[in-house]
C-alpha cells in the first residue's frame, strides 16, 4: 500500500470505531461507558488495517481482535454479527484501503475474527462454568463446615445455658431421670432444691437488664460453689435448681439448701453497684420408687411459691398435705365458672333486727354453692378463691343481681318489707360499670333504691381510689345505702368516715363475741366501753350502727342498753332461704 493509503488509514480510524461502537451498543451489557467503548473499537480497528496491510497476511490479528471483543464483553451473537457486517461493509471503504487483493484479505479477516470470537466465547464459558463448579464446591464444603459447627453449637446450647454456662432445664431433667429410672435406683432417695432471687425484677427495672445478667452470672458461680458435688441448672430467668442425689434424709437436702441461700445472700459487687440480694428455696426430698421426674418438679415449684408468699429470703419443705389442699382449692377456683352456668349457687339471707322492737330492718345476702360432688359449701370454700381472680366480678355480679331479683318479691303486701343487703368484693367497688350495672338491675326488678344495701369492707374502703368513692356516692345520692364491713378490724377511723357516703357501720364479731362474758368480767367491760364509744362516735356523724355475731339474749341486751341500733347473728335468725324470710313476714 502507498504512503497516501497509510496516512488515509491513520486519519480515519476514529469514524470506522464510532460506526462500530454504535452497531453493537445494546448487543450486550457493557461495564464501559461510550467513550471507552469507541477507544476500544478504535485500537481494534487500527489492527485491523495492520492487518489487511501485512506482508505476508497474518491471521492472527484478527483472531485476537475476535477473543478481545468477548473479553471485553460483547460476547452475543448479536454483536458478532453486527460487528461482521460494519467491517465488510464500511472498513475498506472508511480507511480508504487500497491493494490488488483487498477482498480475499478481507474474506479471510472476518473468518479469523468470527473465529477467535468463538473459541474465546467457548473458552470463557468452560472458565465461567468451572468457575460455577469451584463456587459451589466452596459454597457446598463452607455450607457443610458451618452445618457442623451450628450443630456443636445447637449441641454448648441444647444442655447448657448460654449466659451462665450452667447446665439448662434439658440436661438437669436427663440427670433427673436418670438419676431415677437407672437400675438398681428404686431404694435410693434424692431431692430437689429450687431457687428463685426475691424482688429480682427490682433490678432489671431501676439498673437495667445488662446488670441484672450480670448478677444472674454472680449468682450461678456462688451456687455452683455452693452446692459442691450436687448438680446445679438455671431453669430459666431468675429460676436454678439443685440436684441432690443419694440422700440419707430430708436434712441432706436442707443443708444445700441453706448453704445455697447464705451463698447469694452475701452483698455483691455488680459494674459498680453493690447489691444485696436473698433467695427463697423449695425442697423435695423423698424416695425414687413410686416418683417421676415431673411430679419432682411440681413438687418444688409449689413449694418454692409457698416459701415466696411467707415472705421470701427462706426455704420451704415440701407437706403433701397442704399440697392435697391447694390442689382441691384450685379445682374449685376453675369450677367456678361452670357452676354458674349451671346454676350451682343460690342464696341464703340473715336477718338484720332491730335492737330497739325485734323487729326484721333488713336482711345480708349469702351465696352458697350446691357442688354436686363436695355438697353445700359455705363462701369461705370458695370467695377468697374468686377474689384472687377476676372470676368475683362475676360471681359478685350474679350474687347482686338475683338478690335484687328476690328482694323485690318480697314487697308484695308488705309496706315494711326488709331492705337487702350484698357484700361488694374490692374487685367490684373498683370496675368502672359498677354505677350503671346497679342502676340497671334496678330499673330491670323495679327495687326501690332505699331497699338495697351495698357492703364494702373496711380495709377495701381504705384502699379505695378517687374514682370508685365518686362512684359510691353516685349510688348513695341514688338512694342506695352504704355498709361498711367488719368495721374495727381494719384501719379506717371514725373521722375519715366523715367525708365518705357511708349510712351504716356493721360492727365486727370480735367485740361483739366479748360480751357474752358476764358483765362483771373486766375484758367484758372494755369490750363493751369500746363499742359505746364506737356507737357514740358513729352516731354524731348520723350513722347507723349494726352489730354482728349476735348469739345470745344478753348480747341483744348489752347492745341495746349503750344504743346500738341493730343486730345480725344466730340470736336473730340463721341464714335460710328466701321463702323463710316471707314467712317471717307474715
Amino acid at each position: 500500500m502507498g504512503e497516501r493509503a497509510a496516512a488515509a488509514t491513520r486519519s480515519r480510524p476514529g469514524t470506522f470505531a464510532r460506526a462500530w461502537a454504535k452497531a453493537v451498543s445494546g448487543t450486550s451489557y457493557l461495564p464501559m461507558t461510550q467513550a471507552q467503548l469507541e477507544a476500544l473499537l478504535q485500537r481494534l480497528t487500527e489492527r485491523l488495517a495492520v492487518a489487511l496491510r501485512a506482508e505476508p497476511f497474518d491471521l492472527r490479528i484478527g483472531q485476537q481482535v475476535g477473543a478481545e471483543l468477548v473479553a471485553a464483553h460483547i460476547a452475543s451473537a448479536e454483536g458478532l454479527g453486527r460487528t461482521i457486517e460494519v467491517i465488510q461493509l464500511r472498513l475498506v471503504r472508511d480507511l480508504g484501503l487500497v491493494a490488488d487483493d483487498v477482498e480475499d484479505r478481507m474474506a479471510r479477516l472476518l473468518a479469523a475474527v468470527a473465529t477467535g470470537y468463538a473459541r474465546a466465547l467457548r473458552d470463557r464459558t468452560l472458565d465461567e462454568q468451572e468457575a460455577i463448579r469451584r463456587a459451589a464446591m466452596t459454597a457446598r464444603n463452607q455450607a457443610e463446615r458451618a452445618l457442623r459447627d451450628s450443630e456443636a453449637r445447637f449441641r454448648h446450647q441444647a444442655t447448657h445455658d448460654p449466659l451462665t454456662d450452667l447446665p439448662n432445664r434439658t440436661l438437669f431433667t436427663e440427670r433427673l431421670s436418670a438419676a431415677i429410672t437407672e437400675p438398681g435406683r428404686g431404694t435410693d432417695r434424692l431431692g430437689v432444691c429450687m431457687l428463685d432471687l426475691d424482688r429480682f425484677k427490682v433490678v432489671n427495672d431501676s439498673l437495667g437488664h445488662q446488670i441484672g445478667d450480670s448478677l444472674l452470672v454472680c449468682v450461678a458461680q456462688r451456687l455452683r460453689r455452693a452446692a459442691g458435688e450436687h448438680l446445679v441448672a438455671r431453669l430459666g430467668g431468675d429460676e436454678f435448681v439443685i440436684l441432690v442425689e443419694r440422700t440419707g434424709c430430708t436434712d441432706d437436702v436442707v443443708k444445700v439448701a441453706e448453704a445455697a441461700l447464705a451463698a447469694v445472700s452475701e452483698p455483691a459487687v455488680v459494674d459498680g453497684h453493690e447489691l444485696s440480694v436473698s433467695a427463697s428455696a423449695g425442697i423435695v426430698e423423698r424416695q425414687v420408687a413410686g416418683t417421676s421426674p415431673g411430679e419432682l418438679m411440681r413438687a418444688a415449684d409449689s413449694t418454692l411459691h409457698w416459701a415466696k408468699a411467707a415472705g421470701g429470703a427462706r426455704w420451704s419443705l415440701f407437706d403433701a398435705d397442704r399440697n392435697r389442699r391447694e390442689l382441691a382449692r384450685y379445682a374449685l377456683s376453675a369450677a367456678i365458672p361452670t357452676a354458674l352456668e349451671r346454676g350451682e349457687f343460690y342464696l341464703d339471707y340473715q336477718p338484720l333486727a332491730s335492737l330497739r322492737d325485734g323487729t326484721l330492718l333488713g336482711v345480708e345476702a349469702l351465696v352458697r354453692w350446691r357442688h354436686p360432688e363436695f355438697g353445700v359449701l359455705r363462701p369461705d370454700s370458695f370467695i377468697g378463691l374468686a377474689e384472687e381472680t377476676e372470676l368475683i366480678v362475676r360471681l359478685g355480679g350474679w350474687v347482686l343481681a338475683e338478690a335484687c331479683r328476690e328482694a323485690e318479691s318480697w314487697s308484695a303486701g308488705h309496706d315494711d318489707a326488709p331492705f337487702v343487703s350484698v357484700n361488694l368484693a374490692v374487685r367490684q367497688v373498683h370496675r368502672p360499670g359498677l354505677v350503671q350495672e346497679v342502676r340497671d338491675l334496678l330499673r330491670q326488678t323495679g327495687l326501690p333504691p332505699e331497699r338495697l344495701q351495698l357492703e364494702i369492707t373496711e380495709s377495701t374502703l381504705m384502699r379505695t381510689a378517687e374514682e370508685p368513692v365518686r362512684a359510691l356516692r353516685v349510688l348513695a345520692d341514688l338512694g342506695v345505702r352504704i355498709a361498711i364491713d367488719d368495721f374495727g378490724t381494719g384501719y379506717c377511723n371514725l373521722a375519715y368516715l366523715r367525708d365518705l357516703p357511708v349510712t351504716e357501720l356493721k360492727v365486727a364479731g370480735e367485740f361483739v363475741a366479748g360480751l357474752r362474758a358476764p358483765a362483771t368480767d373486766s375484758a367484758s367491760r372494755t369490750d363493751e366501753r369500746i363499742l359505746a364509744s364506737l356507737v357514740s362516735l358513729a352516731h354524731a356523724l348520723d350513722l347507723t350502727v349494726t352489730a354482728e355475731g349476735v348469739e345470745t339474749a344478753d348480747q341483744a341486751e348489752r347492745l341495746r342498753a349503750i344504743g346500738c341500733d341493730a343486730g345480725q347473728g344466730w340470736h336473730f335468725g340463721r341464714p335460710a332461704p328466701a321463702d323463710q324470710i316471707l314467712a317471717r313476714l307474715s
